[in-house]
């Protein structure tokens, strides 16, 4: 029962991964490490393909076992989240919703920032937005 839980629950957060490439307001990140912890649990076939992934596969080994994000991922995501903030400032016509988003993004940014970066290997290479 719970390994089907398991299962659904990785494909419909992989799903939601996926659609979050094309989908600016949808995170990719987040779906892609929830699929393989469900994956993890429920088929090993599925965890190990997604741990064979060209672009997943070393951003997933990287944080699964160093709890780290290479230097080109960190660039990327940082700057994708103060591109974010800009369109906010400019679209926005409330005054306190840049103000919570500010400590939201700026914590979430904080996070990002203070992740090690992989040791072991020179760096992972982290997906190309142009490739999408």
């Amino acid at each position: 029962m719970m390994r089907r839980l398991y299962l659904c629950l990785g494909y419909a957060s992989l799903a939601l991964g996926i659609a979050g490439i094309v989908l600016p307001v949808l995170p990719t990140t987040p779906f892609v490490l929830l699929a393989a912890w469900c994956f993890t649990r429920s088929s090993p076939a599925l965890a190990a393909r997604l741990d064979n992934h060209p672009r997943f596969g070393p951003l997933l080994t990287a944080w699964r076992d160093q709890k780290a994000i290479p230097l080109q991922a960190k660039i990327f995501a940082l700057t994708m989240l103060a591109l974010s903030y800009g369109v906010i400032l400019h679209l926005a016509e409330s005054r306190i919703l840049p103000v919570i988003l500010s400590a939201v993004m700026g914590s979430v940014a904080l996070y990002i920032a203070t992740r090690p970066r992989p040791r072991g290997r020179s760096d992972v290479a982290a997906p190309d937005a142009c490739e999408r």
